[in-house]
């Protein structure tokens, strides 16, 4: 592990930079995975009075708008070469923040779906250019080694926080929650974005030392040009498919109190205690299956994982036990989820330069990550509404999961899938682990 050396060569820059890049990501998911997708929804229907239906289009409207904004900045920042300035996406970041706490903070002012529309418009503003801005900081902080490891810290804080402290699933309980990091982040990054100190310099200029530079699915021909469009095509659409198969089960999960009451919601500290641990066991275990298995063995699990906690969903509504829901399914709906997240924090930088990342993560974030939950997410609000069954819901989406998990399998055994015409393939584990490693 990259940060282990540097810790012991005194290298403070690099390990603060780390740090900063963990914390940012940590909260910034937080934030979206409670007070975005789950507080939104409680306000628009409980609070303001909105219908299911009008809240699921709202929710589509910010999926839609998100995507697009994102689009289009990542190719601005790319075109204009922002994408390789550390200073200039530190200081987005900063405006992206200072945005989302001002309107985290009159959320409760929100009255009206007129009001609530116009919220949601500022919403995406913000969440689309925080997508290419803040992902692509991982090529200036985060070395190509490190980045699974990176993306399992970030998974294991914002979820293991979202589970143990997150008790009262409700608008205002996320919203008071959130304010209390986001304020002083605010604060903290305004001092980082505009103050001269002499390491954040050294961080602006990493992304040129080539444990940065390259991801480890990027590979240059004789004449520096680099070719991954392939690898990313694929990508989109496998991570497309777990976020959707994951939000439109689990929204549905959040309208049955039997679920939640005993599991991610339970009254039992103990409880959603282990959930948290899980989720912070299988980030870590996801960290180090990224940073040695191939990818797509690593989609097949979690696309397996998938199918059968649905299965198990869908068979104990059969059986009709509504006393008791075993604790296995919600820990192993955790594995599942901490092993796909830490790929989305890790993948996108891994298929860039620090030119294209701004491109790559938008496209990939927006179109796979984003576009996918709040797509789902209006389907599943909008499937509740006309009162399709929870049985026939988990049908679909066990059918879903098992779906991709056969593509997946497919897709191994076409081994260029991820792999350039011409390039000679790593013929031993040894060279394998050289290649990934660089």
């Amino acid at each position: 592990m990259e940060l282990v050396r540097y810790i012991k060569q005194g290298s403070w820059p690099t390990v603060l930079g780390y740090l900063l890049f963990v914390g940012m990501m940590a909260t910034g998911y937080y934030y979206n995975i409670t007070f975005v997708q789950l507080g939104l929804t409680d306000l628009g229907v409980r609070l303001i009075g909105l219908s299911e239906a009008s809240v699921a289009t709202q929710m589509a409207h910010l999926a839609l708008m998100t995507c697009a904004i994102a689009l289009a900045f990542g190719y601005i920042m790319k075109k204009l070469g922002w994408s390789a300035r550390f200073r200039v996406k530190l200081r987005l970041a900063l405006l992206v923040v200072a945005l989302q706490t001002v309107l985290t903070l009159i959320a409760p002012l929100v009255k009206s779906e007129n009001a609530f529309f116009t919220w949601i418009v500022l919403a995406s503003l913000a969440l689309g250019v925080g997508m290419p801005a803040t992902f692509s900081m991982t090529v200036d902080l985060i070395p190509r080694r490190d980045r699974g490891y990176a993306g399992a810290l970030i998974t294991a804080a914002a979820y293991f926080a979202a589970e143990v402290f997150s008790n009262s699933w409700q608008f205002e309980s996320f919203r008071s929650q959130i304010l209390w990091v986001m304020v002083p982040g605010v604060l903290g990054m305004g001092v980082l974005a505009f103050a001269k100190f002499p390491f954040l310099e050294q961080l602006a200029s990493q992304h040129r030392r080539p444990e940065f530079a390259y991801g480890r699915f990027v590979r240059r021909d004789a004449s520096g040009g680099t070719r991954v469009q392939r690898s990313l095509i694929g990508l989109l659409v496998l991570m497309f498919g777990i976020y959707f198969v994951d939000s439109l089960g689990f929204l549905r999960l959040l309208e049955t109190p039997l679920y939640m009451e005993t599991a991610w919601q339970s009254a039992e500290l103990n409880i959603r205690l282990a959930i948290g641990i899980t989720h912070v066991i299988a980030a870590l275990i996801g960290g180090v299956l990224y940073t040695y298995m191939h990818e797509r063995n690593l989609f097949l699990w979690i696309f397996g994982i998938f199918a059968i906690t649905h299965l198990e969903y869908t068979l104990h509504i059969r059986i009709g036990a509504s006393n008791y829901a075993p604790l296995s399914m919600p820990l192993m709906y955790a594995l599942a989820v901490s092993l796909y997240t830490v790929l989305n924090f890790t993948i996108w930088a891994d298929i860039s330069t620090p030119r294209t990342i701004s491109m790559n993560a938008a496209i990939g974030v927006a179109l796979s990550g984003w576009s996918a939950t709040f797509i789902s997410t209006a389907l599943a609000i909008r499937w509740n509404a006309m009162q399709l069954p929870l049985e026939r819901h988990m049908q679909i989406v066990d059918s879903l999961a098992f779906l991709f998990f056969l593509g997946t399998i497919i897709l191994i055994f076409f081994q260029g899938q991820f792999h350039r015409p011409g390039q000679e393939r790593p013929t031993s584990k040894r060279q394998e682990m050289e290649r990934r490693s660089g």
